[in-house]
Formats: structure tokens, C-alpha cells, sequence
């Protein structure tokens, strides 16, 4: 095989491979290592990219497959990690430049995982400004763009990932979602994003919302690396009691999965910014497909409101104002213009104002909870709009209407409901589509299997982006 098709080799073909002795751990880091470098002046989606310390830690797996003592299926398989999850000696930015660049004294339990799996650590990838963005752009990092079209936004926070993930840096890529964080990027970058059920994966620190999750290319990667990531660590104690999950029992017969399953169909969620048409053409386009292979599709009506949205982003703004003002006056005028404007407000809020934001996540984690109750799944876009231009905040780039796109992804994230976002097909520009699938409260392994029949299903995708002549 050839190192120019390295790069676009799955998680589990890579793993096949070593047990056989036709690849080796490093000469798939060189292929990546080469690969990234030819992107990355086009691209910006790492930080802290070490060649060398790839090159060590695929040399360390390529003996242990040599000595017949390999640790398993990610030994020797590339990864990137969102620089907020924190890895051993390396500072953690938060993608802002006010932050003070100390090495982290310790791995958070995602990348402890990986580190035990044997896992090769490519680089970390870029975020926003505290990932309070859907954006690639940060005061930190430089601007991160989508590989589909260069002049496009990859979404965010987890801005490098889905760009890594799309141009071919590895197989596997690990993000964080509060929002969207995980599902907007996938979506924009036409990968697969899974936000897992709140607690599944341990994260630390924890907060309300917030998850760790892959970005791959594949729902067979996505599950395989799962499987790695759910391992228990004592650190989180927001973190469900650890269980077998069958995480590679995905089907291969879409018909004999979905026949009889209840699913629901949202387009509208009630508030926030239209649906393009060509979003809304994939994901009825999807239903119809999920509907022919035997599943009974139902409308959902919105169950959000503009209230629950405007709560929480208050909240979230009074949250930060209070990290950001703490800070001295030269780090706070680092901070990106577009977050100081967000959190400006901050300054004002009464104790009831703030209280009823907060109030509002349990509003709206009761209302996905009920309304999505009667259904195995529930389909729906994962951003009613498009990529955005490369240089924006946000697709409104307005900070007073910051949330306006993330109607159907942050109810997910309030419920702790497991939801991805999958491939689905492209617009007229030739830009991807992704369609979200969320199901029931802990059932991780249904939303990764309808995701896998969702695969079977569509059409053909177009073929990956390729690095700038």
C-alpha cells in the first residue's frame, strides 16, 4: 500500500492491518506527519503539533506489535485531542490568548484512555475563545477553515477536529459539546460527530452539558474509539456507573434494524434561524429513506421555546463574565472582541435573572425528555443554515443573537441524550449536510446502530477534500 493512501485508512482497517505485519505503527505516523504539513498553512487545525513525539510513541507501539504484546485495537492508531482536554506536559489555552500557558501535570481521563490504549498522539487540535464559539476563529490559535471550501468556517468549538477529521489527519479525533460543540463541526465538515449521554464518556472538569466525544469518518470508528473512552475514571463524579456496551454490534441490514422502530421527524424547533432548503430537503430525504426501509415516521413538533434559549444563554454569559472579569485588565482586553461583547451584560444581571436562566436548562432537558419519549429515535437537522464565511464569529456573527443555530443540538445537551450527526448528502455548492439522530436517555449503542443503518441507506458521498496544490 502506498503512504499517499494512508491517511484515509479507518481506525479499524489500520488495526487489521498491524495484526497482520502488512503496516507499520510508523510508517503511518510519517504518512499523517507529511499529510498534516501539506494542509496545515491552508488549513490551521492543530496546536502543539510534536512530529517527534508522534514518531516516539508509534515506535514504543510498532515493538509491542513486534513482540507479539500489543495493547489492543487503538495500539498504534493516530489521534488528535481537542486542546481543552488536557494531555500530560502540555498547556491547555482554552483557544484564548489571555490564558496562561502552564503544562498540564496530568492526562483528563479522554486522553488517559487513549495514552493507555497505545494510541499515537498526532497533535491537539484548535478551538474558540473558552469554546463559547461555533467557530474556528480564536484569539489564540490561528483561524482554522474548512477543508471543503477554504473560505468556510469548520464550525466549532471543536473547530480543529472536525477539520482534521475531514482532511484526512488520522482516523480518530476527540472534541467536546456543550452546545452543538461535537455535531456543528461534524455537520459543516461532513464527518460523523457523536455527542454521547451526559456522563458516559468521564470528563474532567465537569459542567452542566458538557461532554467529551468522537469526530471520525466512520460510525464504525466512532464506536471503536467509544469503546476506549468509557472507561471509568474516579476523577468524574458526575459519570454513570461504568457497563458492557456492545459498542461494535453495529447492523448491516438496515431493514431488519428499523422495521417497526418509531422515529420522529423535526424540522422546526421552535425558535432560532430558518432552515435552508437544502438543509431541510436532506433530512426529509433521510426520513423518507428511514420510512421505505421499514420505520414508522411521525412529525415532532418543536417542544423549545425562546424563552429556555434566551435563560440559558444568559446563564452561560453570566458564567463567563465572571471568569473573564476576574482577570487583569491587559489578559481581558486578549480575549476575543466578539466573546467581550457577549458577556458584557454579565455586569447587570440580577440574582432572579440569573437563577431563571439557570432554571431553564431543567426546562429544557424535561421538555426533550418528554417530547421525544414515544420515539426509538428522532431525526432532525443538526444547523438549519450552511457554512459561514471563514473569518465569523458565528453564522449570525452577531453577538446578540449567538445561539440562533443551535436549536436542535443544545436541547441534547440539557437532557443528556445521546445525538450524532451523520453524513447525509450536499448542497448545490457541493458542501456537505449532516442529519442528526438523537434517541432515548442512555441508549449510546441505538443511536450509533441507527446511525450505521443511516450509512447503508444513503447515497454515495462525494470524495474527500484534498490539500492545495
Amino acid at each position: 500500500m502506498s503512504a499517499a493512501g494512508l491517511n484515509d485508512l479507518s481506525a479499524a482497517e489500520l488495526g487489521r492491518a498491524y495484526v497482520r505485519g502488512e503496516l507499520s505503527p510508523v510508517d503511518v505516523a510519517r504518512a499523517l506527519i507529511a499529510h498534516i504539513e501539506r494542509w496545515e498553512p491552508h488549513l490551521c487545525a492543530t496546536w502543539a503539533f510534536d512530529a517527534e513525539a508522534a514518531l516516539g510513541m508509534a515506535r514504543a507501539s510498532e515493538a509491542r506489535w513486534r513482540s507479539g504484546s500489543a495493547i489492543g485495537a487503538l495500539d498504534g492508531v493516530p489521534v488528535t485531542v481537542k486542546e481543552n482536554i488536557a494531555t500530560r506536559g502540555v498547556p491547555v489555552p482554552l483557544g484564548s490568548a489571555a490564558t496562561a500557558l502552564v503544562p498540564a501535570t496530568a492526562d483528563a481521563p479522554p486522553a488517559a484512555r487513549l495514552r493507555e490504549a497505545g494510541a499515537v498522539f498526532l497533535a491537539k487540535t484548535t478551538m474558540p475563545d473558552y469554546g463559547m464559539l461555533s467557530s474556528g476563529l480564536s484569539s489564540f490559535h490561528r483561524l482554522t477553515r474548512n477543508p471543503w471550501d477554504l473560505r468556510l468556517n469548520p464550525g466549532g468549538s471543536s473547530a480543529g477536529a472536525g477539520a482534521a477529521a475531514a482532511a484526512g489527519y488520522g482516523p480518530l479525533h476527540l472534541g467536546t459539546d456543550i452546545g452543538g460543540s461535537i455535531r456543528l463541526p461534524a455537520t459543516w465538515c461532513g464527518v460523523v460527530g457523536f455527542k454521547p449521554s451526559a456522563g458516559r464518556v468521564p470528563i474532567f472538569p465537569p459542567y452542566t452539558g458538557r461532554v467529551a466525544g468522537p469526530l471520525t469518518r466512520t460510525v464504525a470508528d466512532c464506536a471503536l474509539l467509544m469503546a476506549t473512552l468509557v472507561q471509568p475514571d474516579v476523577r468524574d463524579a458526575t459519570r454513570l456507573p461504568h457497563e458492557t456496551i456492545a459498542w461494535h454490534d453495529l447492523p448491516e441490514d438496515p431493514q431488519a434494524f428499523l422495521r417497526g422502530r418509531r422515529i420522529g421527524l423535526l424540522l422546526d424547533a421552535g425558535w432560532g434561524l430558518p432552515c435552508d432548503p437544502a438543509v431541510a430537503a436532506a433530512v426529509t430525504d433521510a426520513a423518507r429513506r428511514f420510512e421505505a426501509a421499514g420505520a414508522i415516521v411521525e412529525p415532532l413538533p418543536g417542544f423549545t421555546s425562546r424563552e429556555m434559549a434566551e435563560g440559558i444563554n444568559l446563564f452561560w454569559r453570566m458564567r463567563s463574565w465572571l471568569d473573564i472579569s476576574a482577570l487583569p485588565a491587559q489578559k481581558q482586553a486578549l480575549v476575543l472582541p466578539y466573546i467581550r461583547e457577549w458577556v458584557a451584560g454579565g455586569a447587570s444581571f440580577s440574582a432572579a435573572q440569573v437563577f431563571h436562566g439557570q432554571a431553564q436548562m431543567a426546562a429544557l432537558r424535561d421538555a426533550a425528555v418528554a417530547a421525544t419519549e414515544r420515539f426509538d429515535f428522532v431525526l432532525s437537522p443538526v444547523s438549519p443554515v450552511q457554512p459561514f464565511p471563514a473569518a465569523h464569529a458565528s453564522p449570525t456573527n452577531d453577538p446578540q443573537r449567538a445561539m440562533e443555530h443551535i436549536a436542535c443540538t443544545l436541547p441534547f445537551n440539557m437532557s443528556g441524550q445521546p445525538a450524532i450527526s451523520v453524513p447525509a448528502g450536499f448542497d448545490a455548492a457541493g458542501l456537505p449536510i449532516g442529519l442528526q439522530i438523537s434517541g432515548r436517555l442512555f441508549d449510546d449503542l441505538g443511536v450509533l446502530r441507527a446511525a450505521r443503518a443511516w450509512e447503508l441507506l444513503r447515497a454515495p458521498l462525494h470524495p474527500w477534500p484534498a490539500p492545495p496544490a
